[in-house]
């Protein structure tokens, strides 16, 4: 299956769309060019990871883009605490998050079971 197919990497992808148009009119650019990047990261680490050719290789790309969406939920939820972005768009995107990491966490287990 190619990666454009997964519904993870979909949901990953508007997810990291979503990051850029809420901190487009954000001046700090160190915090806004890390909170693109770590969403920059996810659907990026599941496309590297589904093109790589060994299982092993894949799964560690998946935790690669688990570990992204910690450092995303993380940077969201300060964010609001300093103001740089609404609370209740911040939450959708926090709670889209951590599902997306459920997902990986599934997939993880499922690709792991069978090397």
């Amino acid at each position: 299956m190619r990666f454009e197919q997964l519904d993870v990497w979909k949901r990953a992808s508007r997810l990291s769309c979503e990051i850029y148009k809420v901190t487009e009119s954000i001046q700090n650019w160190g915090f806004k060019d890390q909170i693109t990047r770590s969403g920059l990261s996810v659907p990026s680490n599941i496309a590297e990871g589904e093109e790589r050719e060994t299982p092993k290789e894949k799964i560690r790309f998946l935790y690669y883009a688990k570990g992204s969406l910690g450092e995303l939920v993380t940077q969201l939820y300060i964010g609001i605490e300093i103001g740089y972005l609404d609370k209740q768009s911040s939450m959708e995107m926090i709670k889209e998050a951590k599902e997306l990491a459920k997902i990986l966490g599934s997939l993880i287990k499922n690709k792991e079971s069978q090397i």
